[in-house]
């Protein structure tokens, strides 16, 4: 059953929201200031956000993530600067909002009836689905009957923790307990450990962060999709500036922009087996320390990030540097002879020697594409040309072209480049057969390890929660300028 200090901490948050709400609305009035006003008068737009791979997150290239790219755009579309602040708890985020420490929350956040009650909202521009998630190996509930005696961990104040709440007034017999932050890792490394049985995630975030625990898995879904909203400071007269946000997210979704974004930052950690991705993860823990440092220095030297040429490293040879194939590559970047002798690399056994060669190669496919093509397809790309090899990627473009697409977007060309082993396509392109499964799949591959050891590095060295003061508010975290459109 629920602990009765979780109700009373509930029912004291309620109280005390209504009574903020109350004293703001009393101190506003009619007069309300008007949030499109306040936001180019100060010539920035605030957003607080949460800090995790679906949302906000720092890379070697500053800010990032699904929630940061369209704060970014509706910035653009204003004219004005984005700062970022993260929020280490969702309670955080509704208290700036109240207290008008910033202008919008994009953090990920479900639209619940008491939140859309109290909060000024944008039009869903996402929806997920409520999963429950269980350690495979151990008992797998299939409905709400099954969870009696089964302890759940959530988020405190998600609304997964709303949802259980009303769960239990409707009957069902549950047991949970709210971590504090909003930091989802956190339930699955307790789920993972044994030190919880189930936890409550939404589908887009356990999506991604599941390779990094390929032991979990979905159990069932609680209910069926909900929608993500941006919420507002209720103190404010917000028509304008939703009215721009929505028209935005409208835009977005009408021209297909809104899913490309969603793939791009959801969808690319999939392709892998549930033993694949143990397998990888074991290797990171055991096999990965001890070359991590000289994966760093090779990166460093060639200007690459060191995620992404470990994520190479590990597709070609699994970190093995004395890695041998039927074909006759050798060590950790499978470089063949001729490819090595180019390379200037002696000894192909030599891991250092390897890892450069490798980056050499990778950088050389990079300048010899068009540089007309944007990141992050021109990394792809150079990617699949490291595999296939340049002839048969420019065949593949050539046909991706007279077909319709669009020969500089990756999206496009790897749908096409399985055509090369058909008769109809390779007799008429320049280089003839391929096997042109092999670099897509390649590349899928290498983003999903890529984006593993993103996100291991975000779970290793997320910031720390501020010490708690009454007033106190962690330092932003600020973006580029950016100007308008």
């Amino acid at each position: 059953m629920l602990k009765p200090h979780f109700a009373y901490r509930w029912g004291y948050r309620l109280a005390a929201a209504a009574l903020a709400l109350a004293l703001v609305a009393l101190s506003q009035g009619c007069s309300r200031q008007d949030s499109l006003d306040h936001i180019l008068s100060a010539g920035e737009l605030r957003v607080v956000s949460r800090n995790g791979p679906t949302t906000f997150y720092e890379d070697k290239n500053g800010p990032t993530g699904f929630e940061y790219h369209l704060a970014k755009l509706v910035a653009e579309d204003l004219g004005v600067s984005l700062e970022i602040e993260p929020a280490f708890t969702i309670e955080d985020i509704f208290t700036r909002l109240q207290r008008e420490k910033a202008d919008l929350a994009a953090a990920g956040l479900t639209l619940t009836g008491q939140r859309g009650d109290n909060y000024p909202h944008s039009s869903p521009y996402y929806n997920s689905i409520p999963q429950i998630i269980y350690k495979a190996g151990t008992f797998r509930p299939r409905s709400l009957a099954d969870l009696a005696d089964m302890e759940i961990v959530v988020i405190a104040d998600s609304s997964h923790a709303h949802a259980l709440l009303a769960l239990q007034h409707g009957g069902s017999q549950l047991s949970w307990r709210e971590i504090e932050g909003a930091d989802t890792m956190e339930l699955l490394k307790l789920v993972d450990t044994g030190q919880a049985k189930l936890a409550i995630l939404d589908s887009n975030e356990f999506k991604v962060q599941q390779p990094l625990y390929p032991r979990l898995k979905v159990a069932f879904d609680l209910g069926g999709e909900q929608e993500l909203v941006w919420f507002l400071p209720p103190g404010r007269d917000n028509t304008r500036l939703l009215g721009r946000i929505n028209a935005l997210f409208e835009h977005l979704d009408k021209t297909g922009e809104m899913q490309r974004l969603g793939k791009l930052y959801h969808a690319h950690a999939t392709g892998i087996t549930r033993m694949g991705a143990h397998t990888f993860t074991r290797n990171m823990r055991k096999v990965l320390p001890k070359y991590q440092a000289l994966i760093q220095q090779v990166a460093a030297e060639y200007q690459l990030d060191w995620h992404l040429l470990g994520a190479i490293a590990y597709q070609e040879s699994h970190w093995n540097p004395r890695a041998t194939s039927p074909t006759g590559v050798r060590g950790m970047m499978m470089l063949t002879r001729p490819t090595a002798r180019e390379m200037g690399v002696k000894d192909r056994l030599d891991p250092l020697q390897s890892l450069r060669g490798g980056a050499r190669y990778l950088k050389n496919m990079k300048r010899r594409l068009p540089q007309r093509i944007k990141e992050p397809d021109l990394t792809w790309f150079s990617l699949a040309a490291y595999n296939v090899g340049m002839g048969h990627l420019e065949d593949a473009r050539v046909i991706t072209q007279r077909l319709g697409g669009n020969p500089d977007l990756w999206a496009d060309v790897s749908k096409h480049l399985p055509l090369l082993q058909n008769s109809k396509y390779y007799q008429q392109a320049r280089h003839g057969y391929a096997r042109g499964s092999e670099p897509v799949n390649y590349v899928k591959n290498i983003r999903h390890y890529y984006s593993i050891l993103q996100w291991q590095d975000i779970a290793a060295n997320k910031p720390l929660p501020p010490v708690e003061t009454d007033d106190y508010l962690p330092p932003p975290v600020r973006g580029a300028k950016f100007s308008a459109l």
